[in-house]
């Protein structure tokens, strides 16, 4: 009798610690399926525009959703957008390879890991029939802010078209319509993006434009770029990863689909700029889908000679007071 107990214990036993273990198994693999999304901020370097299109496709379409993320996407109110990812504060954000420079001099945990456009779409526009070459910047009123990289990239552009870059009056101003500033002479010519600036000029009536890179090779750099903390690459690579998969995911989809990104982004705008606006809009991002991988390998990636030969040519003629090591602030590695 006491045998046949043992025996029944054992079984009973034996069928409880399977129970629990299956039991166990299930709120393991329930977890795994349901659990949180990890969540990040990506930080604007300015209010909605074309070149964040594929970011507001992303988030649309549910690519984050799809890599179990949880993506806030916000604007810059307090400091830039590269000073809050710098201190941590958001783990991605936008800024532009010349803007760049000074982060990198002083040594700010940030590396750039994706391109948004594979070309510079910069350039300077003026009133019609003032600005055939850059030589027609002699005695401008030149609306900047004052940045000493585009300064310097102005005076060599006017130099080296054979006028005389000590005319150009540079006023610290920037207007928000750069077309209508110039209709009205408030200034004469002024560094703008033609995907957004351009094409509203182009709207507007006529004027000159030349783009930077059609000038000088080195001034062919990136403009914008997806820039990340150096903790968050470091500890979290994999949700870096699939960030920018995501990401390029949207800026794809924006490619063949323009019409309906722009009507995302429009959608997508918190600040209501948009609405009304949305022929202009369309234009823009008709023009900008040819522009976010061009000619280029894939959407995102940074040709290194290129990244190092306008540092070099920043560092050439004294723009920056410090030289950049070649390869320096930027990475292929997180883009699939």
């Amino acid at each position: 009798m006491k045998k046949i107990l043992s025996l029944l214990l054992v079984l009973v036993l034996a069928v409880s610690f399977a129970a629990c273990a299956k039991k166990n198994e299930t709120k393991t693999d329930t977890s795994e399926k349901s659990g949180e999304k990890t969540k990040i901020t990506l930080c604007l370097d300015y209010t909605p525009n074309t070149n964040h299109s594929g970011i507001f496709v992303a988030q649309k379409k549910g690519y984050f959703d799809a890599e179990n993320l949880e993506v806030t996407i916000i604007q810059p109110e307090e400091g830039t957008a590269t000073e809050l990812c710098a201190s941590g504060k958001v783990q991605l954000a936008i800024d532009f390879q010349d803007y760049l420079a000074p982060s990198y001099i002083q040594g700010l945990g940030i590396t750039a890991v994706a391109a948004i456009v594979n070309h510079n779409t910069a350039g300077i526009l003026a009133r019609k029939g003032e600005l055939e070459t850059p030589r027609g910047l002699e005695n401008d009123k030149y609306a900047t802010y004052m940045a000493p990289i585009e300064l310097a990239m102005t005076d060599y552009l006017c130099q080296s078209a054979g006028g005389d870059a000590s005319t150009i009056n540079y006023i610290e101003d920037y207007p928000t319509n750069a077309a209508e500033a110039l209709n009205n002479n408030v200034f004469d010519s002024l560094c703008i993006y033609y995907a957004w600036d351009g094409i509203n000029a182009e709207m507007t009536g006529d004027f000159d434009f030349v783009f930077y890179k059609d000038y000088e090779d080195a001034f062919d750099y990136y403009s914008p770029v997806i820039i990340a903390n150096n903790d968050f690459l470091k500890n979290d690579s994999e949700t870096a990863k699939a960030a920018l998969r995501a990401i390029k995911k949207g800026y794809e989809y924006a490619i063949e689909n323009p019409d309906e990104a722009a009507d995302i982004l429009i959608n997508s705008d918190e600040t209501g700029a948009l609405k009304g606006r949305e022929e202009f809009v369309k234009k823009s991002q008709q023009w900008i889908s040819k522009q976010y991988v061009a000619d280029g390998k894939s959407w995102g990636y940074i040709d290194p000679a290129r990244w190092n030969a306008f540092y070099k040519w920043c560092y050439d003629n004294k723009a920056i007071e410090k030289e950049i090591p070649e390869n320096t602030g930027f990475s292929n590695d997180y883009l699939s």
